[in-house]
């Protein structure tokens, strides 16, 4: 079972919903990966013991300019221009590079050879209540997270886990859809605000292009009004916890400690949620089949 845990905007409490749901299912069956690259903090609150490290690269080309004729082959070829022919000069950008290898295929002469690029960093380790905990951290000034999302999730078998659980970048940029890609059922995080509601329709937006099956965690519940509520029974999109709006939780969030730590009334509730989960899964628990709103805009 592969859990993701997004939101459309940051700052929603994506990163306190999915540390407090691995604390609370059989951790010591449980991987967390911490897919937010660009700004990984799920560390600050489960604190693995990280020992392991694996270098991730890009694959960038490079080119024998005694053996290049400039025929612009490669330039043709490249759909992100991260390679170009100037002034009879064959030129490359590694930072538009995705590392696609077609400009070095499709070389007449085999002037470009490929070379590891190094944009970021894999770790891993166990949590004191036994989650295997793995992150990915993009270099900073890199501008591409995929690379290491990719590889993050297919690092340490953590696909073959019992569960496994995604802390997913904010948004619904390339980052995200990495990180959503293999997902068996993503949770939406989201807050009954203009804003919440507006980042919650991109979200469902998305999750639905992507034919995920999706529920909603309503974060600082009892502020602004009933507008994320009512999109989500038009939507379809079941309500499957909420969190009150308390200044005590943001004081513990403040000290690194998560929910279930905290407040030990929200273990059966975050057990009570994955429980959903599995029952929405498989079939045996049903979305309200009214639903007829259209998520096309």
């Amino acid at each position: 079972m592969i859990i993701a845990v997004a939101s459309g905007k940051g700052g929603t409490g994506k990163t306190t919903i999915a540390t407090s749901l691995a604390r609370a299912v059989s951790p010591a069956q449980t991987v967390f990966l911490d897919c937010d690259v660009e700004a990984p903090n799920a560390h600050l609150f489960l604190e693995p013991a990280l020992s392991l490290r694996q270098e991730v690269s890009l694959l960038i080309p490079q080119v024998d300019n005694k053996r290049c004729t400039a025929c612009g082959k490669c330039a043709e070829v490249c759909q992100y221009h991260a390679i170009v022919l100037l002034a009879g000069e064959t030129l490359v950008f590694p930072e538009l590079c995705h590392g696609c290898g077609s400009c070095a295929l499709n070389c007449p002469e085999n002037a470009i050879s490929e070379v590891p690029d190094a944009i970021g960093v894999l770790e891993s380790g166990p949590t004191s209540c036994g989650i295997k905990f793995a992150r990915g951290v993009l270099n900073v000034g890199e501008p591409m997270a995929v690379p290491v999302i990719r590889q993050l999730k297919n690092w340490l078998g953590a696909h073959n886990q019992p569960l496994t659980i995604r802390d997913v970048p904010p948004g619904t940029s390339c980052p995200v859809v990495e990180s959503l890609l293999g997902a068996d059922f993503t949770i939406l995080v989201t807050e009954p605000t203009p804003f919440g509601l507006h980042d919650l329709k991109l979200a469902a937006r998305l999750v639905k292009q992507l034919n995920q099956s999706a529920g909603v965690v309503i974060n600082r519940d009892g502020i602004g009004d009933n507008r994320v509520e009512e999109f989500c029974r038009e939507a379809g999109l079941p309500v499957m916890m909420r969190i009150r709006f308390d200044r005590r939780i943001a004081e513990a969030l403040a000290q690194g400690k998560t929910l279930v730590e905290t407040f030990p009334e929200f273990l059966p509730q975050f057990r009570e949620l994955y429980s959903q989960i599995l029952e929405l899964v498989s079939g045996t628990r049903k979305v309200d089949s009214r639903a007829q709103i259209e998520l096309n805009f």
